[in-house]
């Protein structure tokens, strides 16, 4: 399987050469541990719970199709993706909302303006804890919003304790226009308590 360090650095991945060995016998693994990680909530919108693993994949995967090995090509990926590592006291995600006609995707993203910050996850017997949406990003906020969001959940030690005491979580939105919410089945959650420390 994949190096699993704690931090990715330009060392800890594999050659172009390597990953694509590897690739060939581990893909559908890592494909499963992804769709392990993924919530959907409603029809239209999935929210895919990073990992180091799942990062490490995304990386390789760029440098693959791009055909990057000069290090400085291998560093900007490893930037961009950086963000998104869970640090132990957070789950971070990507947020991808999904409309198949691209004449109903456009008029929804402009119904959907601020979702990404009426998104929220609650453990059972805690406070509802919001989304920080899109730290690292400049995005113009102005008429409509965007079909991949990067979300940060932070817990405080309590709600660590309860989640990795087994507690149920809630994954939900309250924005007018897509009220919903599910329950993050108990395999996503013993996946996703790995994450704090």
């Amino acid at each position: 399987m994949m190096h699993i360090t704690g931090h990715i650095t330009a060392d800890s991945l594999m050659s172009l050469e390597a990953y694509s060995k590897f690739r060939k016998t581990h893909k559908t693994e890592v494909l499963a541990h992804r769709k392990l990680r993924t919530v959907y909530l409603g029809d239209h919108i999935s929210v895919q719970f990073e990992s180091e693993l799942t990062l490490r994949y995304q990386i390789q995967e760029i440098l693959r199709i791009e055909k990057i090995f000069e290090e400085e090509g291998i560093q900007q990926e490893i930037n961009a993706y950086a963000l998104l590592l869970p640090d132990g006291s957070n789950w971070k995600a990507t947020m991808l909302i999904e409309y198949p006609d691209v004449n109903e995707r456009k008029r929804e993203l402009v119904r959907l303006k601020g979702v990404e910050d009426r998104m929220f996850l609650e453990v059972e017997g805690h406070a509802r804890v919001y989304a920080m949406a899109n730290e690292d990003l400049e995005r113009d906020k102005h008429e409509k919003t965007s079909a991949v969001h990067f979300l940060r959940f932070e817990w405080d030690a309590s709600a660590k304790a309860a989640i990795q005491a087994g507690a149920a979580v809630k994954l939900g939105c309250d924005h007018t226009h897509y009220p919903a919410h599910t329950q993050i089945p108990p395999e996503t959650l013993a996946s996703l308590a790995g994450d704090l420390k």
